[in-house]
């Protein structure tokens, strides 16, 4: 998985610095561009040489989206596709494993920041120093969960989906500074302890963050439903995610609550 996140990576790099590019609408009115299309083709047939007998989800293969089960690969190979069509450098590749609904294992990598977070055979995370090779991992740090302070939290938020609900909730908290970022790297914020929070009251697929949750997930963090704060799961119908919050443990859920 790291090395097909590398290897579509250097794909989207190539695209992402030309000229130009061509850029699409899909049937929801989302864009794709040929930097999706072909790390798309690279990844898929990179998962299903090494794992035939497992389903694999991705975004941009509407057929899939079609097949259930509770384990299953799943795959956003450009997410931020807005941010890389404005060359805002806030884009991810993004490949998870669900077992039983629980993604265990992901991989999220930033091309464009050169920042890489995996989650190693025995579930912990780490970020990779580049460079980069794709057939030999280099320095890897374990990463971590800060110890929040719910009087001077760090907040992250969507970069191009930010919207009244969410700076509603994020203003029931004491908050010590915010940052915005694109795509799954806010999970990896929080995972890394550069961010205490991640609010998301707006649609998602769960393929934009199976990767993510695994990565924070290996750092000690959680990522539950912003309605009942039970734990987010995978497999759903339409692989459509509800309302989230992605947290370091410790972040009071319900601000403002007596």
């Amino acid at each position: 998985m790291r090395r097909l996140a590398l290897e579509a990576g250097a794909r989207i790099m190539e695209i992402y610095e030309a000229d130009d590019f061509d850029v699409k609408v899909k049937s929801d009115d989302s864009p794709v561009t040929e930097a999706d299309e072909a790390a798309d083709a690279s990844i898929s047939a990179g998962l299903r040489a090494a794992f035939p007998d497992v389903t694999l989800i991705t975004e941009e293969q509407a057929e899939s989206h079609a097949l259930r089960g509770q384990t299953f690969l799943i795959v956003d190979p450009l997410d931020g596709t807005k941010e890389f069509i404005n060359r805002r450098g806030d884009f991810t590749v993004n490949i998870a494993y669900i077992e039983d609904g629980h993604p265990i294992r992901g991989v999220v990598y930033a091309p464009a920041q050169g920042r890489m977070f995996y989650t190693l055979p025995d579930g912990t995370s780490v970020e990779e120093d580049g460079p980069f090779d794709a057939g030999t991992p280099g320095v890897q740090r374990p990463i971590r969960v800060a110890s929040p302070d719910d009087t001077a939290l760090m907040v992250v938020a969507s970069k191009s989906h930010r919207d009244a609900a969410t700076d509603a909730y994020i203003g029931k908290y004491a908050v010590r500074d915010m940052t915005s970022a694109g795509s799954s790297l806010k999970f990896c914020l929080v995972a890394t302890g550069e961010a205490d929070l991640y609010p998301r009251l707006g649609r998602t697929m769960e393929w934009d963050t199976a990767a993510g949750h695994a990565v924070l997930a290996g750092a000690g963090g959680h990522v539950v439903r912003f309605d009942d704060h039970a734990p987010l799961t995978y497999g759903k119908p339409g692989y459509e995610n509800p309302f989230f919050l992605a947290h370091a443990p410790g972040v009071d859920l319900k601000p403002g609550d007596a």
